[in-house]
C-alpha cells in the first residue's frame, strides 16, 4: 500500500515505519493517524512481520505530536479507534514496536514512542510532554505511561511542568533502553530487533499478551476513556482556545483560568 504521510520498509522479519512529514516535525494529525491504524492493523496481521521500528523523518524530530496548526485550521479533527498514531487506544497488540527517536519527541510524539514497547534515542533525542504549557494535557495515555515508565516522582514534575528531558537524563530515568550517534540509530534499533527475531514469536507473542494484560492493574483503558472525557471539558474553556491561538501566533500565552 501506498502512504501520503507515512514510509514503509521491511528487512526480512523486521517492519520500519517511519513518520514522513518532515516539515512540520513529523506532528500528527487526523489523516496521518488513520495511515498509521491502517500500517499497524497490517503488521499484526502479517506472520512473516515479527518486530517492527518506529522512527520520524529527517534528523530533527521524531514527532512533534498533534498537529494544533491543523487542529486550529477547524479541519477534521476526529480520532481513530486505535488512538494517536494508531497505537495509544491499541491494547492488544501481540508484536513489539521499537521506537527510534531520533530528535525531539514533544507532547503527542512521546506518547507515541511510551506506546511502543522499547525507546532506543539519538544522542540530540529530548522529550517532553508540554501540553500544560499550551492549556492541555497528556491525554494520549502521557499521563497513565509515564507514571509507569520512569516512576511517579519523577513523571509528575515532568507532567506539571512541561519540561524538556534530554537523552542521557531520559536513559538515567528508564526512559529510553540506551543512546546512540544519531547516524547509528536505526542500525542500533535494527541489532535490538534482530536479537528479538532469534527467539520464539510464540513466546514473543505470548509474553505481549501478559504484558498487554499487566495494562487492567491500572485499568488503563478506563482511565484513557476518563482522560477523554477530561479533555471534552478542558475543550469549552477559555484557557484551552488561548493555548492553541498562541501556539499558532507564535506568542506568550495570556491564561484566565476560566
Amino acid at each position: 500500500m501506498t502512504y501520503k504521510f507515512i514510509k514503509t520498509k521491511e528487512i526480512g522479519k523486521i517492519l520500519i515505519v517511519t513518520m514522513n512529514r518532515p516539515e512540520v516535525h513529523n506532528a500528527m494529525h487526523p489523516p496521518m493517524h488513520g495511515e498509521m491504524e491502517k500500517v499497524w492493523d497490517d503488521y499484526s496481521a502479517n506472520p512473516d512481520l515479527w518486530v517492527a521500528i518506529l522512527t520520524g523523518a529527517g534528523s530533527k524530530a521524531f514527532s512533534a505530536g498533534n498537529d494544533l496548526k491543523y487542529a486550529a485550521s477547524n479541519k477534521n479533527t476526529s480520532m481513530c479507534r486505535t488512538g494517536f498514531a494508531g497505537l495509544s487506544s491499541r491494547f492488544d497488540l501481540q508484536k513489539p514496536i521499537i521506537a527510534a527517536v531520533n530528535g525531539f519527541a514533544m507532547g503527542g510524539g512521546l506518547e507515541t514512542a511510551l506506546a511502543c514497547d522499547l525507546i532506543i534515542a539519538s544522542e540530540n533525542a529530548s522529550f517532553a510532554l508540554p501540553e500544560v504549557k499550551v492549556g492541555f494535557l497528556a491525554a494520549a495515555g502521557g499521563i497513565q505511561r509515564l507514571t509507569r515508565q520512569v516512576g511517579r516522582s519523577a513523571a509528575i514534575e515532568m507532567l506539571l511542568t512541561g519540561r524538556h528531558v534530554d537523552a542521557s537524563e531520559a536513559l538515567s530515568l528508564g526512559l529510553a533502553l540506551k543512546i546512540v550517534k544519531q547516524d547509528q540509530l536505526i542500525d542500533a534499533a535494527l541489532e535490538v530487533a534482530n536479537r528479538i527475531t532469534l527467539v520464539s514469536p510464540s513466546a514473543v507473542k505470548a509474553t505481549k499478551r501478559v504484558l498487554n494484560s499487566m495494562d487492567n492493574d491500572i485499568n488503563l483503558k478506563s482511565s484513557l476513556r476518563y482522560s477523554r472525557d477530561v479533555v471534552d471539558e478542558l475543550r469549552k474553556t477559555e484557557d484551552f482556545k488561548e493555548g492553541v491561538n498562541a501556539f499558532v501566533e507564535k506568542r506568550k500565552p495570556t491564561w484566565k483560568n476560566k
